[in-house]
């Protein structure tokens, strides 16, 4: 994935159940993340998965949906209220094609890249090896 991330760019890896949201310290030439947050564990009880899900779903799969929805909410009013400029997705398939038909117009903008693939417990140099 050859892309130019700028300085400050928000970097989001996430899978079904947590996310790692890292900044972009460096520069756009030399990519430097410093992990900004852990998201995880969030309160699924109160909350569903957005749209329709299949009867048959498992406890499991209203779980990774519903942290796609907060997810993408999260990502949504942190572009609203001007928290990042641009965006970076990287997520398993199945999560990233949970979040993106979330995404408000205006996150949609500021995404510059996403990459289905899991690096959320893959280490910081194989993240940034594999923006690079």
């Amino acid at each position: 994935m050859t892309m130019k991330i700028p300085q400050g760019a928000l970097i989001v890896v996430a899978d079904g159940g947590s996310a790692r949201v890292f900044s972009n310290v460096g520069t756009q030439a030399s990519l430097a993340l410093k992990q900004e947050a852990l998201l995880e564990g969030m309160n699924l009880d109160d909350e569903g998965p957005s749209g329709s899900m299949p009867s048959e779903s498992s406890a499991s799969q209203l779980d990774e949906a519903t942290f796609a929805k907060q997810l993408a909410k999260g990502l949504n009013d942190g572009a609203l209220k001007n928290k990042y400029e641009h965006l970076v997705l990287i997520a398993d398939a199945k999560t990233l094609g949970r979040v993106r038909p979330l995404l408000h117009k205006e996150t949609q903008q500021r995404l510059i890249g996403d990459l289905a693939k899991d690096l959320t417990n893959a280490p910081l140099e194989t993240i940034q090896s594999t923006l690079s």
